[in-house]
């Protein structure tokens, strides 16, 4: 069944918003892998609609399908080989702005108008201190861009033309960081927006976890602590998702393939005020989450060892997958889509 129709079915018996039970006639889902011919690794995904999927990753490889990822075309940005993006944030089939991390210069933004074959460098970080981890969009102008702490606080860029000029934000409204905390680059999700003001980031490495928010477009934020455990550079919360500016999910864990990952999802039903542990949480580490289009109360969470479905709103998970993926994304149109490493592209399907 393809996967617009099996959805449009599911959502007909979820009308009543209420958790589809565990043992409940749920469809079988699966992934669909596509022919990318790369083997960059691509944390940063954008679809756009169940035809057009952009997609950045290592060696400054950013992909572009418009048939529904039967065909894929390179439409890096020249010079940028050494560069790794690790965010795409994809307005349409001809405009996008991708994302790549590192310390200084390395963190840059880039811009194309024209389906990727020209594009235009906007912002090259000159704070030697910085390293910017993930980029989200309110709507087709606001957007935002985050690094790691400089000088004691979260670091946030933002701009109001679509990604064409940035400027760092003051700092005044930001609470302080705690000692080695920061954001991870492993989604392109430690960065999430719904609605037009409602922003939400996402930290580890401290002694705690944290999600900060802000209803203003990131001029002043609260912080609250979850219970992704941390305490270490490599656990913390690496991705969020949230349903509307009330309803939201976290999830993360230890990325060490050789360390547990205990309490790997948390739930937050108050706009990131409060979170509570998940009752049965993701297996493993999972580096990215998404809500399935929709659906009130499904959820997908990626991660390199498998992926998670949950029907309870992130209360609890169940694996449907064991791929390895980075980060995965809906579109309204009802299609969904999971990148990661040695150019894995998919797309989900559903079975009943």
């Amino acid at each position: 069944m393809k996967l617009r129709h099996a959805l449009t079915a599911l959502t007909a018996g979820c009308l009543l918003a209420v958790p589809l039970p565990a043992h409940a006639d749920t469809p079988r889902l699966a992934w669909e892998l596509k022919d990318t011919g790369v083997t960059a690794r691509f944390r940063g995904l954008a679809p756009v609609s169940r035809d057009v999927v952009w997609a950045a990753g290592t060696g400054g490889t950013v992909l572009r399908t418009v048939d529904g990822g039967r065909t894929w075309q390179n439409v890096s940005p020249p010079g940028t080989a050494a560069l790794q993006f690790r965010d795409v944030e994809a307005f349409d089939a001809r405009r996008a702005v991708v994302l790549s991390i590192g310390e200084g210069t390395d963190s840059r933004v880039y811009r194309t108008e024209d389906g990727g074959r020209t594009w235009a460098e906007t912002f090259r970080n000159d704070e030697p201190r910085a390293f910017y981890d993930c980029m989200a969009f309110f709507d087709r102008r606001h957007g935002l861009a985050m690094s790691d702490p400089v000088d004691g606080k979260f670091r946030i860029l933002s701009t109001g033309d679509g990604g064409r000029t940035w400027q760092v934000l003051p700092s005044e409204g930001m609470p302080a960081a705690l000692p080695g905390e920061a954001g991870f680059a492993a989604s392109g999700q430690c960065l999430v927006t719904s609605g037009g003001r409602d922003v939400w980031l996402a930290s580890g490495g401290a002694e705690r976890s944290r999600v900060f928010h802000s209803g203003d477009r990131g001029r002043t934020w609260t912080v609250a602590d979850t219970p992704i455990p941390a305490g270490d550079p490599a656990r913390g919360v690496f991705a969020l998702a949230f349903r509307d500016r009330h309803r939201g999910i976290a999830v993360g864990g230890d990325y060490r393939p050789d360390q547990q990952s205990p309490s790997a999802g948390a739930v937050s039903r108050d706009g990131g005020a409060s979170w509570r542990a998940a009752a049965a949480p993701p297996p493993a580490y999972r580096s990215g989450v998404t809500w399935l289009p929709h659906l009130p109360f499904a959820a997908i969470a990626v991660g390199p060892s498998g992926s998670d479905v949950t029907y309870t709103a992130g209360g609890s998970w169940r694996t449907f997958d064991g791929g390895s993926f980075d980060t995965v994304s809906c579109t309204p149109d009802l299609s969904c889509w999971a990148s990661g490493e040695q150019g894995r592209i998919a797309k989900l399907t559903l079975h009943r």
